[in-house]
């Protein structure tokens, strides 16, 4: 077990140490999103229900774009345990965008903020999950950024985070029942702005769908890094 545990928390963090020296780096992933939800929120008129969406998107981004280095690192024989460092990354990017809620009222009981602080975690594990399946597959950078600009942005308008399924009209409210993005947004929602609307997904049932999409992207990303492995020694 120390010839597993101890290059794994080298590695997790060799890779918070790299993030933290470029502050750039640091600025862009946090500051884009608050900007954002700032612009957007105001035009709305109501940052309180905007917040959860931008939480995701700052989670989301920083989860799947901190997986782009695997295509760098896959060739140097880093294999699945880098998945550590990019969750973890994620997730305290998004306590640090958690701590401007208060700007927009909102005040969380301990056991509200807590499960908020899990959801944000377990978000930031299902998008690197995602990431790494991808980036595994990917030769370069630039088609990495292709497929996931292509995919994430889609997924995000229609999970909740601009509006919520009583206000969509038509095929999109289709759409955002069978997206699986809608759910962990439902349970930010549910947990970080009690108006949240009733047709929105229930907390209990947007948690398990969301635990099972991460399952399956570990089995997946799990498989497929066993794949080329074997591969590679054949």
């Amino acid at each position: 077990m120390r010839a597993f545990w101890l290059p794994l928390a080298t590695l997790w963090w060799r890779e918070l140490i790299r993030f933290w020296r470029e502050k750039a780096r640091v600025l862009g992933f946090v500051g884009s999103p608050l900007v954002f939800w700032l612009i957007i929120g105001s035009g709305f008129g109501d940052l309180a229900f905007f917040f959860p969406g931008a939480l995701t998107l700052t989670v989301m981004f920083s989860a799947v774009f901190s997986t782009m280095s695997l295509i760098e690192d896959r060739r140097e024989g880093f294999l699945l345990s880098m998945l550590v460092s990019p969750a973890t990354l994620a997730w305290i990017q998004g306590l640090i965008f958690m701590a401007f809620g208060p700007l927009t009222g909102m005040w969380l009981s301990p056991a509200r903020l807590a499960g908020a602080v899990g959801v944000v975690f377990l978000i930031s594990l299902t998008f690197t999950l995602l990431g790494f399946l991808i980036a595994w597959h990917m030769q370069s950078s630039q088609g990495f950024h292709a497929v996931m600009n292509l995919a994430l942005f889609p997924l995000w308008m229609v999970s909740g985070s601009l509006f919520t399924p009583d206000k969509a009209h038509g095929w999109i409210k289709l759409v955002m029942k069978v997206n699986p993005l809608t759910y962990p947004q439902a349970s930010l929602l549910r947990l970080l702005d009690p108006r949240a609307s009733a047709d929105m997904p229930g907390l209990a049932f947007s948690l398990a769908i969301t635990g099972a999409c991460a399952l399956v992207l570990l089995v997946a990303a799990t498989a497929a890094a066993t794949r080329t492995s074997k591969t590679s020694a054949a």
